[in-house]
């Protein structure tokens, strides 16, 4: 959830965004397999903004967990993003490169085995669109196989009625395929 990032979040994601957050994701997907009788299989991972960013990095640090995932407006590189906000945990990209290569999925997309599906919109003004074009070139140069949605006229949230219809179709469509009809 994105409410509340209170001391607990952040002292946990201090010089390691998507190590703590997401190694809860990946105890949870695990803990619904083994004493819930999940198929894990069948159990994928979506998320928005960071959200998006916790889905690359869970199915790039650890694959097979994720039966698949979908990033939606996802950070792949911290040292794009909002110096204002990204300083305050990570400190800056000069001072601290070795935490900004930790914790930005780009540097760990060789880890991807699993279906992916990424969206971003081409007027996002919070994760800019250059971000997921950086990461579809480098899942191209590791050979990676993903899917890819861009929303010609969306920000980071997308407005329109036609893109979201057309978003949650192709979200729905994606998981059926790699959940369901497995």
């Amino acid at each position: 959830g994105s409410a509340g990032y209170g001391r607990d979040y952040r002292t946990d994601i201090h010089r390691s965004m998507g190590a703590k957050d997401v190694d809860g994701a990946v105890a949870a997907a695990r803990w619904l397999a083994r004493t819930q009788g999940v198929d894990s299989a069948r159990i994928g991972i979506y998320g928005v903004s960071y959200g998006g960013f916790m889905t690359l990095m869970s199915l790039f640090r650890y694959p097979g967990v994720f039966a698949a995932g979908i990033s939606a407006a996802g950070v792949t590189d911290w040292a794009h993003y909002s110096d204002s906000w990204t300083s305050r945990i990570l400190g800056l990209p000069a001072a601290d490169p070795e935490a900004y290569r930790a914790s930005s999925p780009i540097y760990h997309a060789a880890g991807l085995r699993d279906p992916l599906l990424i969206q971003h919109g081409l007027l996002d003004d919070n994760v800019h669109f250059q971000d997921a074009a950086r990461l579809v070139q480098r899942l191209m140069e590791l050979g990676k196989t993903f899917d890819v949605i861009y929303h010609p006229v969306e920000p980071h949230v997308i407005e329109t009625e036609a893109a979201q219809l057309d978003f949650h179709t192709r979200l729905a469509g994606f998981f059926r395929r790699h959940l369901l009809d497995r």
